[in-house]
């Protein structure tokens, strides 16, 4: 029989580092130390600290290249700097080669991190540069802690008095698709033993995949739904979402409603102003009657230029004119803040190099 692949220790949550320790005759009270170094503190190199004897002499016959674990500890193959003085991209490569991008956003008194749930996405939405790609894998769940850990690395060494507040998984992928990896990765980052990021802090953003809106709900998972619009009719949103032909928009605000029912929680919607596509006052009002009764608060999201969508973003007038409608119809309506646009690090323009087709 061969021996098991080598799995990361940043997929596994504080009982699963507890339990791999006994199994391996290990008393699970070192768990808090081990924990506190991955988790709390994102260190990588584990021999270095001073840990209990009967820790350290697992890590050294267990943790490393050729053992049964390792860690995630993705390569910085570029980091890009907006003129903003604000955004910061990072091209990761992961252990398979393949690439990902990961963009921090600092905003007055606090930072963002958007991080990515898969390598590409299926979804094939026709303004993203993600959409186009293609899908390429999942992400485990320790390929999306690590990029938490990455930023929150880089604060401390760049701005140590600055902390990371934020989380928007609005990277590249779509995170709903990744459901199992992705609220095990938020498991483990919001533990208050470790990275802590408040589940009221984290967004989860999807372009309609109802099974698992619902499952959400079912579940009680505290954080912050983000559900991209983008067209108030069907054949408007089919034409930007195509996945809109097989989860239809009829029933996904349906399933918004059964969400908004069972956890009492405030939905967030985006939608993405294409000129001459969705920035109508008429497509205003006929949102603002598809969301009565909803409690929604809607992003209003100028279109950050993609390929085939270089030159469609919506005039000023177009979008005030758009949110003043939903604001006389009782919804809250904001424009989110850009940011890092002229390094491709806005909403939509995520895209890394595909290294390696998943087999």
């Amino acid at each position: 029989m061969s021996a098991p692949a080598p799995q990361s220790l940043h997929d596994l949550g504080f009982s699963g580092i507890e339990r791999v320790l006994e199994e391996h005759g290990v008393l699970p009270h070192h768990a808090k130390a081990l924990w506190k170094a991955l988790q709390r503190e994102g260190e990588l190199d584990l021999l270095s600290r001073d840990f209990s004897p009967p820790l350290k002499r697992w890590i050294e016959d267990h943790v490393g290249e050729g053992k049964t674990f390792f860690l995630d500890a993705p390569e910085v193959t570029e980091e890009i700097r907006s003129s903003d003085g604000l955004t910061r991209k990072f091209l990761l490569k992961l252990r398979d080669g393949q690439t990902i991008e990961t963009v921090l956003m600092g905003y007055d008194g606090r930072h963002t991190v958007c991080v990515s749930t898969q390598a590409g996405c299926a979804m094939g939405c026709v303004f993203c540069a993600t959409g186009q790609m293609g899908f390429v894998r999942h992400l485990r769940p320790g390929e999306i802690v690590a990029q938490v850990l990455h930023v929150r690395r880089v604060l401390a060494a760049d701005m140590p008095d600055r902390k990371l507040r934020n989380m928007v998984m609005m990277g590249m992928g779509e995170p709903l698709h990744n459901y199992d990896s992705v609220m095990q990765a938020l498991d483990i980052i919001s533990n208050v033993r470790g990275i802590s990021l408040g589940p009221s802090k984290i967004s989860v953003s999807t372009v309609g995949v109802i099974p698992n809106i619902l499952r959400l709900a079912e579940e009680g998972r505290p954080y912050n739904l983000a559900v991209s619009l983008h067209g108030a009719t069907e054949e408007q949103r089919s034409a930007l979402i195509p996945v809109s032909k097989k989860w239809n928009l009829a029933d996904l605000v349906d399933a918004c409603r059964q969400y908004g029912t069972i956890t009492g929680r405030r939905i967030f919607f985006g939608w993405t102003l294409i000129a001459g596509k969705n920035d109508t006052e008429e497509q205003a009002h006929q949102l603002a009657e598809l969301l009565k009764g909803i409690d929604a608060h809607v992003n209003l999201i100028p279109l950050n230029p993609t390929q085939g969508y270089e030159g469609a973003a919506s005039a000023n007038k177009a979008g005030i004119a758009f949110q003043r409608i939903l604001r006389q119809a009782g919804f809250p309506c904001t424009f989110r803040q850009r940011r890092g646009i002229d390094v491709a690090a806005g909403c939509g323009q995520l895209k890394a190099e595909k290294k390696r087709v998943a087999k």
